[in-house]
Order: C-alpha cells, then structure tokens, then sequence
C-alpha cells in the first residue's frame, strides 16, 4: 500500500509537470509575436495629449526590403486592410487606393514581415481601392473572402478575392454584379448570428455628385449568396431626403426599399431609382463599421459622411460639409427596418466634433468608435489628420493620434517632396484593424497611414499593372499598443 501510495504519488507529479509544462508551451505559443519597429522608416504618426502610455511601431513601409520577396516594393496610398492567421504565420492584405492594387503580406510567427506580393494589381483592380472587409466562416458563415469596393465613380463595383488565391490572377477582376454598382467606400457583411440563415452586407456610397452619397443594403437568401439575393436603399419613412435636416439629439425612423432588377443597372440608372425612391442623399458615405460583442451589438452600425464644400450639388448646403458620424440601428427581425441619429456633427463648428475636417474610415470596438480625418481641400484645415475616440456609453470625445508629417525634421524633404507642399491635413488614414484577440496581445491594432506627399521613382508602378504605371506614392503600416477597446 505504501509503496503504491509512492507510485501514485509520482504518477501524479509527472502527470503535473507534463500539464504544466503543456501550459508554459501553449503561453509561449501565444506569446510569439514580439511587437518591434520591423521597419527603416519611423512612424509617421503621434500620441496626443492623455494618450502618452500608447505604444507605437513601424511594421512595414515602402523603403523596406522583405527577405523572401527583396524585389517587391510596398504601394502607396494603403488603406483597406484584412488579416488572418495562416498556421504559424499571419496573412494581411492591404488596399492601395491610388495604385488600384491589393497588396499581400506575409508576417511570420513573430509578427514580423518576411514576404509581399500583389494579388490584385490595376490591371484587374480597375478602381480606386479603398476600405475593405474580410469576410471569415467563423464570424461571417463564410469565407474567408476579401471584399474591397471600386470608388472611381458610379460604374464602379466591389470585387471578392480569395487571401490564398494565386498571383498569376492578379490581372483578372473579381467582381461581384449582385452588390450593385457603386461610387463604394466599403461593403461590410454583418456576422452571421445578426441575421441567420442570411447574408447582409452594408455598402457606403461615396457620391458627390447629383445624387449625392447613399447607404445601401444587399440581402442574400442563405449564408455566403453574393448573387441571388436583393438591393436596397436607405430612407427615412417621412420621405425627407436631406441630410442636414437630421439634428444630433434626434432619432429618425428609417428603412431600406428595393432597387428592382439592380444587377442589369448601370450605376447612373441605380442612382436615379434611389432618387426616385427617396433615398437619403449623404455628402459622400465613406466608411461603415459595426459594433462588436454580442449578437444585437452587430446589428448597431456606425458609418462617416466625409462631406463636400457648400458650392456647386451642394450649393444650397443639403449635405454636410466637414462630416458627420451617424449611429444606424437595425431592427433585430428585420434588416429592412431600424433608426437613423447623427452622434458627432462637423458642421456644428461649436460643438463636440467642431475640430472635424472631413472623417473618412471608421473602426468600431466594443466600447468605442474611432474616426479617421481625411483632408478636405477647403484651404481651411487646422491641424493634421487626427482619429478621434468616442465613448458609445458616455459620448466622451477625445484627440488619440495625429499624423506626423515630419516637416521639421532631418528627413523632412524626403516625405515633403518639393512641388507637393505638405499642407495642413493633406495625409490621411487608411484601415485601423484591431488584431488584438488575433495574436494574442490585449488593445493592440494596426492602422494604414497614407503620406500623400512622400513620393519617388523607386515607388513608381509598385504592383506592376497597367492602368496606374505614373503613380510613384509610399505609404506604411503602423501598429498602436494600449488603444481601448
């Protein structure tokens, strides 16, 4: 009995060292990725006041050589982005809205870019690039699929590309005609559990022109149908189709009404049937996002308008000029129906977003939406590009980041190129991505910086396709630790 007391005893003790060491093996899994400045160029950005503890990085940009692709040449202009975990590695795929490209990137267990390559260059990207969603079967139902929309006028459509597809197809287009043709910013699937049994996408439509910017919605009828389902448009029930007369502090029953036969349409016929059916008409819908959670949280979804001056469409100032960030709720039985209420006002210039000029993409957490400038060409803009964090529970507003432009520095004339002034507000953001739950590390993200004035020759035709061979901009991939979520 003693001697099997013993045996059971260090049965026991091996059994707690192999679950132990089990444990430290799966914690140093997840605790691979290092968080390091993998790049040659500093990152363009700074922490604002109150958000000194952040913790900032340069991952990628357009002056590093990859050492398992040392030819290829990061695009300029980066702003949609989707990440994945492939194995031990990560695949990330990024827009070049300027260049007409989508760019693939490979980092490997570490975090660390060892590999890019084009998937889809001008030649088959046809559009400017802009935001972008990755669809994946764990969250969507389906995937994973890249959808990344065309925003080079009303002809234009959102392509779907496969992450693991092939380079030798960078030339060819991946087009979906079931979402309609679109001047599109994004086109977002909402999670499968929004909606069961279907397939919901919400489109931004980045119009100013006639008919001003829409809010779309493509219904499918079953989990990943991109083809056979409907499109709709966004109206208020009173049938008011102006956007300023929306007010903050006011919620405005909505619904989206279908656009017969949207797939034989041209762009301009799509535009008119929305006139014709009373569609919001928004100064340009740019980027949509929804909250995330739980199940009735992907059902909130939030969208910027980025606006246009108040001359020419717009000369009776029916639309917004700075921008807007609208808070869209979605019935929970029917995606057709919901309410519609301005949160942050641009063009109230003594109210909470009074600093804005021109927001343009959006990243939505849990807790908090995050807003990204553009520049607004206007000839009035104060500050460079910032993202701003507002609290959804508080409605607390505050300054995060700032583009850095580096306009005293050393280096400056390298991203100040003479002959393009590098004026207040004329850099930009692309995606901010939270990759947080992904690699492991709690509040982190990663987020596309466009330096419209860092140029060269060595930039020139980074993705090798037709139909942008003069377009010679950088850009680069940042990483933020410490962002709430």
């Amino acid at each position: 009995m003693k001697n099997f007391n013993k045996f059971g005893l260090l049965l026991m003790l091996c059994v707690a060292i192999v679950v132990s060491s089990c444990s430290k093996s799966d914690e140093a899994k997840v605790n691979e990725v290092v968080l390091a400045n993998h790049s040659v160029t500093p990152a363009l950005v700074k922490k604002m006041p109150g958000f000194e503890n952040l913790e900032v990085f340069s991952l990628l940009g357009s002056d590093d050589k990859l050492p398992q692709s040392p030819n290829f040449v990061f695009g300029g202009s980066a702003d949609g982005a989707g990440i994945l975990k492939d194995g031990d590695k990560y695949i990330m795929l990024v827009n070049h809205e300027d260049n007409f490209a989508v760019s693939r990137i490979t980092l490997d267990k570490t975090f660390k870019p060892i590999k890019g390559e084009y998937l889809l260059n001008s030649t088959g990207g046809i559009w400017r690039l802009c935001s972008a969603t990755l669809a994946t079967r764990e969250v969507h139902g389906f995937g994973p699929l890249y959808f990344t929309c065309g925003e080079s006028g009303e002809e234009s459509r959102t392509h779907a590309l496969n992450p693991f597809d092939d380079v030798s197809r960078a030339t060819q287009s991946r087009e979906i005609a079931g979402l309609g043709r679109w001047n599109a910013e994004n086109a977002v699937p909402l999670p499968a559990a929004a909606y069961p049994n279907r397939t919901v996408i919400i489109i931004g439509d980045d119009d100013s022109g006639t008919f001003g910017g829409q809010v779309a919605l493509y219904v499918g009828n079953s989990i990943g149908d991109l083809d056979n389902g409907s499109l709709y448009i966004l109206k208020r029930k009173d049938n008011n189709t102006r956007e300023m007369d929306m007010k903050v502090g006011q919620k405005y029953e909505v619904e989206f009404v279908k656009i017969d036969n949207h797939k034989t349409l041209t762009g301009r016929q799509i535009n008119e049937t929305s006139q014709r059916l009373n569609s919001i008409s928004f100064g340009r819908v740019e980027d949509l996002d929804y909250r995330k959670g739980s199940t009735a949280n992907y059902r909130e979804i939030y969208f910027n308008t980025t606006g246009q001056n108040n001359t020419g469409v717009n000369a009776n100032y029916s639309r917004s000029k700075y921008g807007r960030v609208y808070r869209l709720m979605l019935d929970a039985n029917d995606p057709l129906k919901g309410s519609l209420e301005v949160i942050l006002d641009g063009d109230d210039r003594n109210g909470k977003a009074k600093e804005f000029q021109n927001p343009d993409n959006i990243c939505v957490t849990q807790n908090y939406v995050y807003v990204q400038e553009d520049p607004n060409s206007y000839g009035d803009e104060t500050h460079d590009a910032y993202i701003y964090q507002y609290n959804i529970a508080s409605g607390e507003f505050k300054k995060v980041i700032e583009l850095d432009h580096r306009r005293n520095a050393t280096d400056a004339a390298k991203y100040n190129v003479g002959g393009r002034p590098s004026t207040f507000g004329s850099w930009e953001y692309g995606a901010m991505e939270d990759i947080s739950d992904l690699i492991g590390i709690p509040n982190t993200f990663v987020i596309c910086v466009q330096p419209h004035t860092w140029r060269g020759e060595a930039y020139k035709n980074a993705d090798g396709g037709t139909l942008r061979p003069n377009e010679d901009q950088a850009s680069q991939l940042v990483i933020i630790k410490g962002i709430q979520k």
